[in-house]
C-alpha cells in the first residue's frame, strides 16, 4: 500500500502538470497505456485475461472510472494537497460498505475517528475560498466509488488474478472516455507526450500494488495507510507549485490525519 500510495502521488502531479487538457482525454490516455501493460503482463504469466468473476470486476471497472474522472476533475482545479485530502475519505466509506459488502465489522470508536476526518474536511472548506461546493461534492463522489471498487477487489481476493482486476478499469473506461473525447479532443504539445507516458506507468504501479494489498487484509485495515499520500501532495504543492497552505487547511489535514492514527492505533 505504501509503494501504490507513492506511485499515485506521482501520478498526481503528472495530472497537475496537464491541467490544459479535458480530464476525459487524461482517463482515456491513462486507460490505454494500463490496457497495453497488463496485457501484456497477463499474456507473460500465461493468465487468462478476462477472469472468473465478471460481474464483480465490470463493476470494478465501473466504479474505478467514474471515481477516476472526478478525481482528475478535482486535481485540475484545486491544489494537489486539497483535491487528495477530499479524495482520501475513500478508506472511511470502504470501511463502511466492507460492514455491508464484505461482512468485516467496525469497533464503535472508529465512528468516532472517522467523524474526525470529515471534521477535518470541514474546517478545509470553511476557510479556503477556492474550494467551492462543486468541487467539493465531485471530490466526495470520487472517494465514494473509489470505496465501491475496493470493496469489489476485496471481493475478487479468492477468484482472480491481481493485473485481471486492474485490467477492467481500462476495458470500461476507453470506450466510455474514447467517446467523450472525440466531441472534446485537444491535442497534446509535444513534451505532454512524456508526462502522459508517466502518468500511465505509475498509475499501473500504484493500481497493481493496491490490488495486492486490498487482497491481503482487511479492508478497513488496510485502507488507513492511503492517507500518507497526503505527505507528498503537501510537498509537491509547496516546493513545485509555490502554494502554501493556510493555517486552516492545515489543521484540517491534521484532523484528517488524526482520525485515522488514532484509528490505527485502535485496530
Amino acid at each position: 500500500m505504501i509503494i501504490s500510495a507513492v506511485g499515485f502521488s506521482l501520478m498526481q502531479l503528472c495530472v497537475k502538470f496537464l491541467i490544459h487538457l479535458p480530464t476525459t482525454e487524461l482517463v482515456l490516455f491513462r486507460s490505454i497505456l494500463s490496457l497495453v501493460a497488463s496485457f501484456i503482463h497477463l499474456k507473460s504469466v500465461k493468465v487468462p485475461p478476462f477472469g472468473n468473476n465478471k460481474k464483480i470486476l465490470i463493476l470494478r471497472g465501473v466504479f474505478g472510472t467514474i471515481a477516476l474522472s472526478l478525481f482528475f476533475f478535482t486535481l485540475q482545479k484545486l491544489p494537489i494537497s486539497t483535491a487528495t485530502t477530499i479524495q482520501y475519505l475513500s478508506p472511511i466509506f470502504t470501511a463502511m460498505f466492507a460492514i455491508w459488502i464484505l461482512k468485516e465489522p467496525m469497533k464503535k470508536s472508529q465512528w468516532f475517528f472517522f467523524a474526525l476526518a470529515f471534521v477535518g474536511i470541514g474546517v478545509i472548506k470553511g476557510f479556503n475560498s477556492e474550494l467551492s461546493y462543486i468541487y467539493l461534492a465531485a471530490g466526495i463522489t470520487s472517494s465514494i466509488f473509489a470505496a465501491l471498487a475496493y470493496n469489489m477487489i476485496r471481493k475478487l481476493k479468492d477468484s482472480d488474478h491481481p493485473v485481471v482486476i486492474v485490467m477492467y478499469f481500462p476495458l470500461v473506461a476507453i470506450p466510455v472516455m474514447g467517446i467523450l473525447t472525440y466531441f472534446n479532443y485537444v491535442p497534446p504539445r509535444p513534451g505532454d507526450w512524456i508526462v502522459l507516458l508517466l502518468m500511465g506507468l505509475f498509475t499501473q504501479i500504484a493500481q497493481v500494488y493496491m490490488t495486492r494489498a486490498w487482497q491481503a487484509d482487511k479492508a478497513n485495515k488496510i485502507a488507513s495507510l492511503k492517507y500518507i499520500g497526503i505527505f507528498f501532495a503537501l510537498g509537491f504543492d509547496i516546493f513545485i507549485f509555490g502554494f502554501i497552505p493556510n493555517v486552516y487547511t492545515l489543521l484540517g489535514i491534521g484532523l484528517v490525519l488524526f482520525g485515522v492514527v488514532l484509528n490505527i492505533i485502535k485496530k
